[in-house]
């Protein structure tokens, strides 16, 4: 998912510290050190709001000059799936959302109290012309601004919800980014939560409020949001569950999947196919038994398989 300019960046840094760069030498890039990149091009492409099938494309890294220096190593075996599973389970295997309203109604059935948390909105402090973006973006437009990666302003929580982390907090402790959590207790300036992935399951942490600066562009004005930074996760989107194994995934398809291979990314993550359920939906809202899988074909076009 990462842009090839987040690859020639270090390339061209790396090549002046080194003496190694175009101007001193044309084959020894990343200044003469080897690099290990990961990643899989029938997964999620960079992501490039509001733009062209083309634009994309080019964004990935084997559309860089770098490409040419690189040696494609291939993985064979699938970890996810030989974990954990019966000989008859890995014979089975060889055989965008609704998110948000999925999570307001299991939220809904749940019977404890709720607790509401408001965020503190308000315009950076190191933007120009402050008087008339105060005048045209008051609180309550920004109290209104959504966007991915912000938790919301009404963040409306009850004890036992999961949830997802929205930033790095503590890696060494696995509070990181896309980290899944259960509320346990309820503060005025902390949320005491249970850790349900990764190394450190069952631990207990303490989250507290943060000051986040959105990175969206559709957002007309750069404003930092003071929120616990967590979502409610009954359901995550797909672009979120990349890289996490699941024993059990329901995946909810009201429209169709709108871009590069998210469907494989969203069938992988669990480790046996009867521990997966699909509902699909024609265009009309009555189920359906097929999907269409969206590929950039083009981007396979220099990779030997």
């Amino acid at each position: 998912m990462v842009s090839r300019y987040c690859y020639e960046v270090p390339d061209k840094c790396l090549g002046d510290i080194m003496r190694c760069s175009p101007t001193y030498s044309k084959d020894l890039p990343f200044g003469g050190k080897m690099i290990v990149l990961g990643g899989d091009f029938r997964q999620i492409l960079p992501v490039i709001p509001r733009e062209s099938r083309q634009d994309i494309v080019h964004s990935t890294v084997n559309s860089s000059y770098l490409w040419k220096f690189c040696q494609v190593l291939k993985l064979t075996k699938n970890m996810r799936l030989s974990v954990e599973t019966t000989a008859s389970d890995q014979d089975e295997t060889e055989q965008f959302d609704i998110v948000e309203e999925v999570n307001n109604h299991l939220m809904a059935i749940i019977p404890e109290g709720e607790k509401l948390y408001l965020s503190s909105d308000s315009i950076c402090m190191d933007e120009g012309n402050m008087e008339s973006q105060l005048d045209l973006y008051g609180p309550e437009l920004l109290n209104s601004i959504n966007c991915s990666g912000l938790p919301p302003h009404k963040l409306i929580l009850k004890i036992g919800v999961p949830m997802m982390l929205l930033r790095n907090i503590d890696q060494f402790s696995g509070l990181c980014n896309g980290t899944r959590l259960q509320v346990r207790k309820f503060g005025n300036h902390v949320i005491e939560c249970e850790v349900l992935t990764g190394n450190n399951v069952g631990h207990i942490a303490l989250i507290p409020k943060m000051n986040m600066v959105p990175t969206n562009e559709t957002v007309p004005v750069r404003f930092q949001r003071r929120q616990f930074p967590i979502i409610v996760s009954f359901a995550m989107t797909i672009n979120k569950s990349q890289g996490q194994t699941l024993s059990h995934v329901g995946l909810c398809l009201p429209k169709p999947i709108f871009t590069h291979d998210q469907l494989y990314v969203a069938l992988s993550r669990v480790k046996s196919k009867r521990n997966l359920k699909v509902l699909l939906m024609n265009h009309v809202g009555i189920s359906a038994n097929s999907i269409i899988n969206v590929v950039y074909r083009e981007v396979f076009e220099k990779i030997v398989f």
